[in-house]
């Protein structure tokens, strides 16, 4: 059962990199939401919500000889039905396997009628499609100046090779596709796992960014640290509660929770008390309820339904079907569908959320095959962060 407990975070100083800083005064939270107290010496830069103007996406092209191979056919549908989508809107780069793919694409995406001056294909060496959890993320300073995150990628904590993804954002900065500067950090951390409302506030699970399979000699007290330093939070929403059977990313938040803008979060709803997922995902929605925004108003929550349970047709083992999963582009939200009567009612929940949006729903039953789904293809890349000039395809050796 859920329970609610006070936090107060008390007056100290903590020691990072050798400075000592200064806390926050005493205050007291419902007990996941946490001050961060040394964020008040660390607002350089600040983690921009998805919703922020965006140069483009990035897209990672699925290798012949990867775990895809048996779905190839079905997953490159997808995915061009993504790139059509978001270039009525913005760019795409889509990194591929080599040249002979990147030629079939831009022949594939001319025919489609998709511009040339919104689509870049370059050739680079990777492992998997996942671009949320192995593509930068960008942060902006109080100038206005971009800078490129690129965290350590270890294939969820070492389930899956993941070497060639860890080094993709510094090889396509060596190539010249970004236009501004990348910052390696140590730290293990994937996109899917953290949400932000842009303005100080990091929603986020205990089971992925505490997980001992991704940073183990480091504190909830240490993450929070770097959270703090890296993107100017100074809260962290943290979830207890919530998974999915067949995720391999230890409970990412995308997959669960999201912030729409900085007063809405939806989230998934399971209403079916015989399901598996039911007590944890109803721990959840309690603990969403009971966080608190910076003026301790509590947010709009949006319940995204539950679609009917999904399995994998080889071996029957349950697969991740999730509206959460969403991605916010310029001016469209792209929605996962699954064939499944509640496609329309999360299209209509999300169209609340998003009413000056357009939505676009990808249907998205093969991307679950491999344990994803829409938002976890992608990652956005905000506005500056990407060259200017034509995007044609380009090849890197």
């Amino acid at each position: 059962m859920f329970q609610t407990a006070i936090r107060a975070i008390s007056p100290a100083s903590v020691q990072i990199k050798n400075v000592t800083l200064a806390t926050c005064p005493a205050t007291a939270y419902i007990a996941p939401i946490y001050c961060l107290p040394w964020a008040c010496a660390f607002m350089t830069y600040r983690l921009l919500p998805e919703w922020y103007p965006q140069d483009g996406i990035q897209l990672t092209w699925p290798r012949p000889d990867g775990d895809w191979a048996p779905l190839l056919a079905r997953i490159e549908a997808t995915l061009e039905r993504i790139v059509i989508a978001t270039t009525r809107f913005q760019r795409v780069l889509i990194c591929v396997p080599d040249e002979l793919t990147q030629q079939r694409l831009a022949t594939t995406f001319d025919a489609y009628g998709v511009p040339a001056s919104r689509l870049q294909l370059i050739v680079a060496p990777t492992d998997d499609t996942w671009a949320r959890d192995h593509g930068p993320i960008s942060v902006i300073d109080d100038q206005g100046q971009m800078l490129m995150l690129d965290y350590t990628f270890t294939g969820w904590g070492g389930k899956f090779p993941a070497e060639r993804d860890n080094r993709l954002t510094q090889w396509l900065a060596e190539a010249g596709v970004w236009a501004c500067p990348v910052a390696t950090r140590n730290l293990v951390l994937e996109g899917g796992g953290i949400e932000t409302d842009g303005e100080g506030t990091l929603l986020t699970t205990e089971a992925c960014l505490l997980n001992p399979n991704r940073n183990p000699t480091l504190s909830r007290e240490d993450v929070e640290a770097q959270l703090a330093q890296d993107f100017g939070v100074d809260r962290v929403l943290w979830l207890a509660n919530g998974h999915l059977e067949g995720d391999d990313t230890d409970s990412h938040i995308d997959t669960l929770a999201r912030f729409c803008d900085p007063t809405t979060i939806a989230y998934v709803r399971c209403d079916d008390p015989n399901d598996p997922h039911y007590p944890a995902l109803a721990a959840m929605e309690q603990a969403l309820q009971a966080f608190r925004q910076r003026n301790g108003e509590p947010y709009r929550l949006i319940a995204l339904p539950w679609p009917q349970a999904c399995f994998d047709p080889d071996d029957g083992h349950r697969l991740p079907a999730t509206y959460a999963n969403f991605l916010i582009i310029n001016q469209a939200v792209l929605v996962p569908t699954y064939g499944d009567p509640a496609d329309v009612t999360a299209l209509h929940a999300l169209a609340s959320a998003f009413p000056e949006h357009t939505l676009i729903p990808i249907e998205c039953v093969s991307v679950i095959r491999q344990h994803g789904s829409l938002h976890c293809l992608t990652m956005q890349l905000p506005q500056g962060t990407l060259t200017q000039g034509t995007l044609s395809a380009t090849a890197i050796c």
